[in-house]
């Protein structure tokens, strides 16, 4: 234990810290955010933040472990296409929700069922991404460990506060516009993906 607390004092703090206060400003308010505070209005709360932190989490250790080059495993059409099918799919599924259904409960899944979901969405979403390359060139200059486990922390944080932030929508809009909402904002983001898409083969 003593050997332990000098490797967690000094710069490993420090690099944690940072990497805490910049991976979290550039994720407060992004897609990931949003996807979370979506699904918690959909759904309860603590399965979204396992899901979401479990994909964080393996994204920030490949990130560490294998610098850039992980965003180079799968081609980013093919990443790209993935997630437009994917909001695709739980847009429209959430604009198909129907009024007579208003007394069904949030909890349309099981927990385990929204933790995959979760994971699916924010994985595909963000692999590859910004946020990603950043941990993965903080990593490469500083303590991979501490850049792990600031990264990590801020967008569990950021998460929570996602999540947070759809709960209490639930408390103040109807079941059925929040499903309107949510299908709405999922098409959005496959339109946007789709547009990444096309670009990549135009260009």
């Amino acid at each position: 234990m003593s050997d332990l607390l000098p490797a967690l004092s000094g710069p490993w703090l420090t690099s944690a810290g940072t990497t805490f206060l910049l991976v979290g400003l550039a994720e407060f308010g992004d897609k990931s955010q949003l996807v979370c505070m979506t699904l918690a209005a959909r759904h309860r709360g603590l399965p979204v933040v396992i899901g979401a932190v479990l994909a964080f989490a393996i994204l920030n250790l490949l990130a560490v472990l294998f610098g850039a080059a992980v965003a180079a495993w799968l081609p980013e059409w093919l990443v790209t296409l993935a997630v437009a099918v994917l909001f695709a799919i739980f847009g429209i599924s959430a604009l198909r929700y129907e009024e007579e259904d208003e007394n069904d409960k949030v909890e349309e899944m099981p927990g385990h069922g929204i933790v995959a979901t979760t994971f699916l969405l924010i994985f595909l979403a963000e692999f590859g991404d910004k946020t990603q390359l950043a941990v993965a060139g903080l990593g490469s200059t500083s303590e991979p460990a501490a850049v792990w486990a600031g990264a990590t922390v801020a967008l569990a944080t950021t998460s929570a506060l996602g999540v947070f932030a759809g709960r209490k929508l639930l408390n103040r809009l109807p079941l059925l516009w929040i499903h309107r909402i949510s299908g709405v904002f999922f098409l959005l983001l496959a339109i946007i993906a789709a547009s990444r898409l096309l670009w990549s083969f135009l260009g």
